[in-house]
């Protein structure tokens, strides 16, 4: 790490270096697909230190005729968990697009290459950071979540709605969780058309 990096001050997190999860993705009650979360590591981007996280999803739907393999990179602030650099690489019914964006929280601004730069918001995420950083909320049931921390403030705002408590069957076992519903102002899996539900632990780690 550089100086500058190693002076931070490491917010608590409830995640570390070296976490794998990987997810069974299901549309409309069908198993259609994989999902992984990592954190990769601590890299430095401009002289901070950021947690490097990675996230894939890949299946297919409509009977196997349509693919998708998408891929979000984010390098995220270890000390104020601000996205400074997010990488989609996405590959969606037989088109690829690659997307790099770097954005810089002090001046409220994003650059996305090739093309010039745009105004930004306080604290910005992007969508594999806002995972981790939903992680640390208290997700209280009955109540939603509103922020307008999408690095794109087209996007904003992006919704979190507690649903309900449950339990759920996995490989490693039975669990209990908090069921949430994300909704943005994006196309995809979380849509303002969509209703996708996601299932956290339902304890500190809030895998």
């Amino acid at each position: 790490l550089s100086f500058a990096s190693a002076a931070q001050t490491q917010t608590r997190v409830p995640w570390e270096t070296g976490q794998y999860l990987e997810y069974t993705v299901r549309l409309a009650g069908i198993r259609a697909g994989t999902g992984i979360m990592q954190v990769t590591g601590i890299d430095t981007m401009r002289g901070r230190a950021t947690w490097r996280l990675h996230f894939n999803i890949k299946g297919s739907a409509l009977f196997g005729a349509y693919h998708v393999d998408d891929s979000y990179d984010s390098w995220m602030d270890v000390e104020s968990l601000n996205s400074l650099r997010f990488e989609q690489n996405l590959y969606e019914g037989g088109k690829h697009k690659i997307r790099n964006y770097d954005i810089f929280p002090s001046r409220s601004i994003y650059h996305q290459e090739g093309k010039e730069e745009r105004k930004s918001v306080p604290d910005p995420l992007d969508d594999a950071s806002f995972f981790f950083f939903v992680r640390r909320l208290p997700l209280e049931v009955g109540r939603e979540y509103t922020f307008d921390q999408y690095f794109d403030p087209a996007a904003n705002p992006v919704v979190i709605k507690v649903v309900r408590r449950d339990t759920i069957n996995v490989e490693a076992g039975r669990f209990p969780a908090i069921v949430l519903q994300p909704r943005i102002k994006t196309n995809g899996l979380f849509s303002e058309n969509g209703h996708a539900e996601i299932w956290l632990s339902d304890d500190e780690h809030r895998i």
